[in-house]
């Protein structure tokens, strides 16, 4: 018997204060069952910084030819296309030629030397790239319960995030733009 995802229910007020953009979010999203806490809060954060009208999560792990997250235009066209991790040279390139706008969100202990290796490759690329630091991310992680009530607010290049279970800060860098 196949194992099954685990459900979260999160609310979030969203303040993203150099975009202008001050929304709230009601969001389900599934933890695959092989997917940690922490990559879960990393799409839960991209989605966040990316905000905005059509924007929704994939099936994510369950769905090796989609993006972790994306968006749509009216007439059906990929408008942007999210992925959390490590991806593949070819994945990127794949994400290129389906979605004008790629954004990578690089997090965990092997991130260094995945930019190491593929950096050259990398740079020559459109896909916009950014690193997230580990023990940031892992104390975003200690937040997380099946129902969060989040508040998310987000400046330069940085997010405050306060929960039920306490309040930390993110910090990230653009490697490529």
């Amino acid at each position: 018997m196949a194992l099954k995802p685990t459900i979260y229910k999160i609310k979030i007020t969203l303040s993203d204060i150099d975009r202008a953009y001050y929304d709230t979010l009601d969001l389900t999203i599934a933890q695959h069952p092989s997917e940690t806490r922490e990559r879960m809060m990393v799409r839960v954060l991209a989605f966040c910084l990316n905000a905005q009208e059509r924007l929704v999560f994939t099936n994510g792990l369950s769905a090796v030819d989609e993006a972790d997250i994306w968006a749509h235009t009216l007439e059906g066209q990929l408008s942007i296309w999210i992925d959390v991790g490590e991806p593949s040279l070819e994945r990127i390139k794949k994400a290129l030629r389906l979605s004008p706008v790629v954004k990578i969100y690089s997090f965990n202990s092997k991130s260094d030397r995945w930019w190491a290796d593929g950096r050259s490759k990398f740079n020559e690329l459109k896909a916009s790239i950014f690193h997230l630091q580990w023990k940031s991310i892992q104390a975003l992680a200690a937040l997380v319960a099946r129902r969060m009530d989040l508040s998310i607010t987000i400046q330069g290049e940085t997010a405050y995030i306060a929960a039920e279970l306490g309040e930390c800060e993110l910090s990230w860098s653009a490697l490529k733009l």
